[in-house]
């Protein structure tokens, strides 16, 4: 069965990467969470998506230029703060999920992040219960030089052609594509070289669906609630309208 990973936590109704929408996504009966990491001027990993606070706090800033004093006291929403990697860590080693780590680092380069959050879940002892992504390829190479025990998956917006054999080739256990760049083609050949496909944002029932029919292991969503329910088959199917046959290019 699909795994229901929840996107930034619950951020479908609840403020994205803060303790609050982590909470709610695991009561929501989640498999996993994806989040997104940054360091903080003097070192230590932030939970936040963007470079800035801008979008999703009252604050303005890169966050490499803040101390994680200073970013504690923004207002990430609901009253909500930017939480440390391992603040989050002490919630999730309390349940039975997977943690799907997005290091942000394909604008800036964070020098020694990838060394400073494995040293973490190795302190841990969170190997098994953790998966590295991001869009720096390079980066994912770094981790899995560095952590070959993690799993680790190229992450990627662009539609790649044989994305299984490049991952493959490159000894990642992963891939998590743009859920619009998933033909059912592309799906079969990357379960064919024995990748293991974690795909992005899927929002939509009949997306769901979709993906679940087509054996994809991990469904990212802000709407993990939902994709339970969908899961359990305790949602009505929606009717069939084209959506098994492979997508166009944008």
């Amino acid at each position: 069965m699909s795994k229901n990973f929840a996107h930034r936590g619950f951020s479908g109704s609840y403020p994205e990467n803060t303790m609050l929408a982590f909470q709610k996504a695991i009561e929501a009966q989640c498999s996993g969470i994806e989040l997104d990491v940054h360091l903080a001027r003097d070192g230590r990993i932030v939970i936040i998506h963007d470079e800035t606070a801008d979008r999703t706090t009252d604050g303005r800033g890169f966050i490499k230029d803040m101390d994680y004093a200073e970013l504690r006291r923004l207002d990430a929403g609901s009253g909500e703060h930017i939480p440390l990697l391992e603040e989050y860590f002490d919630l999730a080693e309390q349940y039975n999920i997977i943690t799907n780590v997005e290091l942000k680092n394909s604008v800036i380069w964070y020098e020694g992040m990838e060394e400073k959050i494995i040293a973490l879940i190795r302190r841990r002892g969170l190997e098994d219960r953790v998966i590295f992504s991001s869009f720096n390829h390079f980066s994912i190479l770094k981790c899995k030089k560095i952590a070959p025990e993690i799993r680790c998956g190229f992450l990627t917006g662009s539609w790649i052609i044989d994305a299984g054999a490049y991952t493959k080739r490159h000894s990642m256990e992963c891939y998590h594509p743009d859920f619009h760049s998933l033909s059912n083609e592309a799906v079969k050949e990357i379960h064919a070289a024995g990748i293991i496909i974690n795909t992005y944002t899927v929002n939509r029932q009949e997306d769901m669906e979709r993906f679940v029919s087509l054996g994809v292991e991990g469904i990212i969503t802000n709407e993990p609630a939902l994709l339970h329910d969908v899961l359990k088959g305790s949602v009505m199917p929606q009717p069939d309208k084209g959506s098994t046959r492979s997508p166009s290019p944008p």
